[in-house]
């Protein structure tokens, strides 16, 4: 077969997985009750039953709002908005503002709304087709097949694991069969169903296996539990107290690593493949040689990407500590400090093992291919 057709191949694969995801429904949780959901524009807002503390809002705005869509459009109507004093739940209106709104509809007039947030699902929608197109623009067919493994992580992330793990089947191990398939996948489809893509594979395998060994480890020796994770103790309240937030928080510690592994491992076996194409008779070690520089030099700036996605998305709880005066000692020993730089940590020992394994597996690859292309010339 092909390398073209080996792509498509996996470019429809990837399709029809994520369209029979999108039907599935593992999980069967029951789901709450919802009304309609449009966008309206906020005419007038009461703020008399606000309190203001500080800087904190509590209470209940009463907006009246014009509907912009569905089967009530043009209608007006006075709806709440309650404030619990939580700064990153609560959002407070003013007029002018254009919210989403969800509602019931009796004998055509709407009532029972409920404000749920500033309307934001157009600028999300429209980001997401500019990375589609831009990605297939600059990517061609590769780009193609990235932007379809986006969508194919984060089918099988929403539809598969997350599902999986509220029904109660064990993190760790569900979490390594889901990083095995998707990197499977991914490495496949955007290297091809050749030595690249084989090499990309079993280099990220090694690399996420060390991860999640680590990360067992560690979690233990730090005692780490799984409550540190945002929304995990609101989880166990709504009714899954057996979920074991420790294994859950392993599990995303190895998986989120995952990425970063993988781009690591592509690009080591992608640099193996042109040396080899570009000096056929190289010797094995200078093969290998070749892929250990490329690794080194790549494996500075993705340490370097770990430390700053992990670190800059936690950025004011870092302030806090350090607002408060803390000194080092008690700032690194903090449990939600703890679990960031044990993430950061185990994601750069992931990207040290995969840098010489990628480069040993892409090495033996070429003798072995290249042997069998000999012998039978």
């Amino acid at each position: 077969m092909s390398i073209s057709k080996n792509h498509w191949l996996f470019s429809g694969s990837m399709i029809l997985i994520c369209i029979g995801l999108w039907f599935l429904d593992i999980g069967n949780i029951p789901q709450s009750p919802k009304g309609l959901h449009d966008r309206a524009l906020v005419l007038e807002v009461d703020n008399r039953l606000v309190r203001t503390h500080m800087i904190v809002r509590t209470g209940e705005q009463i907006l009246r709002v014009r509907l912009l869509g569905g089967p009530a459009a043009g209608q007006e109507f006075t709806m709440g908005n309650r404030l619990t004093g939580k700064m990153e739940l609560d959002e407070y209106y003013v007029p002018g503002a254009t919210i989403l709104v969800e509602y019931d509809i009796a004998d055509g007039k709407p009532l029972n709304g409920l404000a749920r947030g500033y309307f934001r699902l157009h600028y999300l929608v429209l980001l997401l087709l500019l990375f589609g197109v831009l990605l297939c623009v600059v990517g061609g067919r590769t780009g193609f097949n990235a932007l379809l493994s986006f969508l194919l992580v984060a089918m099988v992330l929403w539809k598969l694991f997350f599902p999986m793990l509220l029904k109660g089947y064990p993190p760790i191990w569900t979490g390594l069969v889901i990083a095995t398939l998707l990197t499977g996948f991914i490495c496949l489809s955007v290297g091809g169903l050749n030595r690249r893509g084989v090499s990309a594979f079993l280099g990220s395998l090694s690399g996420i296996s060390l991860t999640c060994v680590l990360a067992v480890i560690s979690t233990k020796a730090f005692h780490l539990h799984g409550a540190i994770q945002p929304f995990s103790e609101t989880l166990l309240y709504s009714g899954y107290y057996g979920l074991n937030l420790t294994d859950i928080f392993i599990a995303s510690v190895f998986i989120a690593s995952s990425g970063a592994v993988m781009d690591l491992a592509m690009d080591i076996s992608a640099s193996m493949e042109e040396i080899k194409w570009s000096q056929q008779h190289i010797s094995f070690v200078a093969h290998l040689a070749s892929g250990l520089r490329v690794g080194r030099a790549a494996l500075g700036t993705m340490a370097t990407t770990l430390l700053l996605a992990y670190s800059i998305s936690h950025s004011t709880m870092f302030m806090f500590f350090m607002a408060k005066g803390l000194p080092p000692e008690n700032l690194l020993n903090a449990p939600f400090v703890s679990a960031e730089l044990l993430n950061i940590l185990i994601g750069s020992f992931g990207l040290i093992a995969v840098a010489p394994l990628t480069a040993l597996i892409s090495a033996l690859f070429c003798r072995i291919e290249h042997a069998v292309e000999y012998s039978i010339g």
